[in-house]
């Protein structure tokens, strides 16, 4: 364990920090478009396509009835709506509004931008490290695709 005045923490520190820096500037990103952290999220996961509610509650790490008022919520405000899930007649699937995908995309690309400059002290090389390191963490562990590359997102990824 380093010493707390050498300037370097440890690992479990670091994740730790390093989660609570990005939740920081995801929380901070979403007051200013009006969406709470989970509704940002939800956002964020509709872009690629719309998902059935059996999908959301593990992908979001939600309750059925904390998913449901999240996505009650988020629908009263126009930003998703429930449609008929064409594979399963008793099923719903959430997708995102014109109006909703519009802010996802303007809350996302936004985000993106704000995260990317976190390590700004790193060289392109240490930044690919970095990239690389956390992947396999985040792969080792199957997090879901809540967040997509910024390549993979975008207006194209949920024209309806």
């Amino acid at each position: 364990m380093s010493k707390p005045d050498d300037g370097q923490i440890g690992i479990v520190a670091a994740l730790v920090r390093s989660s609570f820096l990005v939740n920081a500037v995801y929380a901070e990103s979403g007051r200013e478009y009006g969406l709470t952290p989970q509704q940002g999220q939800l956002l964020c996961v509709l872009m690629a396509r719309p998902h059935g509610m059996s999908e959301l509650g593990p992908m979001l790490r939600l309750a059925k009835s904390s998913l449901t008022g999240l996505v009650d919520r988020t629908e009263r405000n126009g930003l998703v709506r429930r449609e008929p899930d064409p594979r399963d007649t008793r099923a719903v699937r959430v997708a995102l509004t014109t109006h909703g995908a519009k802010l996802a995309d303007e809350f996302y690309t936004e985000t993106c931008r704000r995260i990317a400059e976190l390590p700004g002290d790193l060289t392109p090389d240490e930044r690919d490290t970095l990239a690389d390191l956390l992947g396999r963490v985040v792969l080792a562990h199957e997090v879901p695709a809540v967040f997509l590359e910024p390549n993979e997102g975008g207006a194209a990824a949920h024209e309806h």
